[in-house]
């Protein structure tokens, strides 16, 4: 449990909902190991907590996209910087830290949703009034609590892909991810990477179809929502 562990200066626990992109992410490339992460892998805490504040938004998107609205959001990012902390001395350079990062992130919510699978997970209509206000200052009410029920749905029909399956469609068609980079990710063949995702996409353009509230787009009445992929701002982020 996260009571057992001791406070450390890079958890911000008075931060409930941080700023998020509402964009699709654009995943920037780079080599070597960052001296930021050699002074955070030789006990500096003043640059693991520089880390934090640098990864810490990327950590709580994903996050977010990979369980959907609900209230475990936080703990789960602070899990993952604990869990980060504990083993970033086994970051050898092998692979970005992005890379690294992003593989331990998943790896955490999976735990995560494995624990509480004796219990099903119920997507709730808590999608921040915030994110809506802030990207759409002029939306109609009424718009609004479309582009809300479109998200708490969306949230529904990835609740039934698979575990894997719904990583690499998140990594992939959301955070930007190359094939190549995910199969390092997820330790899978990258061949793998593009089957998961080509069923993923189906079965989520398959479950979005039979939900009327996908099959008609603003401003374009005539398109079949089951030839389109779902937009980012369905998703409905927080801020803070």
């Amino acid at each position: 449990m996260l009571s057992s562990v001791a406070p450390r200066p890079w958890v911000d626990s008075t931060r409930r909902e941080p700023t998020l992109r509402l964009l699709r992410t654009t995943h920037v490339a780079s080599s070597g190991i960052d001296p930021l992460v050699q002074r955070a892998q030789s006990g500096d805490e003043r640059a693991f907590h520089q880390l934090f504040q640098r990864h810490r938004e990327d950590v709580v998107r994903l996050v977010f996209r990979m369980l959907g609205p609900g209230p475990d959001i936080d703990d789960v990012v602070q899990d993952t910087f604990v869990h980060v902390f504990r083993s970033i001395r086994s970051f050898k350079g092998d692979a970005k830290f992005s890379t690294w990062l992003y593989r331990l992130t998943t790896n955490v919510v999976r735990m995560h949703l494995r624990a509480k699978r004796s219990r099903p997970r119920v997507v709730t209509d808590e999608v921040p009034e915030s994110a809506l206000a802030e990207t759409h200052q002029q939306e109609a009410p009424d718009d609004a609590a479309v582009r809300r029920q479109r998200a708490i749905q969306l949230y529904r029909a990835l609740d039934h892909l698979t575990d894997k399956k719904r990583t690499v469609l998140v990594l992939h068609d959301l955070e930007g991810v190359s094939a190549e980079e995910i199969a390092t990710i997820v330790e899978a063949p990258v061949l793998t990477v593009r089957t998961r995702l080509f069923y993923a996409r189906r079965e989520l353009a398959e479950a979005l179809s039979q939900d009327p509230i996908f099959r008609t787009r603003d401003n374009d009445a005539t398109r079949d929502s089951n030839t389109q992929a779902p937009r980012d701002s369905d998703l409905g982020e927080p801020r803070s």
